[in-house]
C-alpha cells in the first residue's frame, strides 16, 4: 500500500498524539480517519451540488413565474449564461 509522510509542527503532533491517546487509537489511524472523512464529505458535497443544480435548472421557470419580482431579467431569465 502506498504511504505518505506528513510534516507537523511539534505542537500539532503533540495535540494529535493526545487526541489519539484519548480516543484509544493509533496516531496513524487517527490521521487516516480524518483524511478519509474529509474525502467522503467532499464527495457528498459534490453530489449534492449536482442535485441542487439539476433541480434549479429544472424548476427555474416555475420559480421565475411564482416570484416575478425576484426573477433575473434578460438572457439569464431562461437559463442562458
Amino acid at each position: 500500500m502506498p504511504a505518505l509522510n506528513i510534516d507537523f509542527s511539534d505542537e500539532e503532533l503533540a495535540e494529535l498524539r493526545e487526541t489519539a491517546k484519548a480516543r484509544g487509537v493509533t496516531l496513524k489511524s487517527l490521521v487516516r480517519e480524518a483524511v478519509t472523512e474529509d474525502l467522503a464529505q467532499r464527495r457528498a458535497l459534490a453530489a449534492m451540488t449536482a442535485v441542487l443544480r439539476a433541480f434549479t435548472a429544472e424548476h427555474t421557470t416555475a420559480f421565475d413565474d411564482a416570484f416575478p419580482d425576484d426573477a433575473p431579467t434578460g438572457a439569464r431569465r431562461r437559463g442562458a449564461a
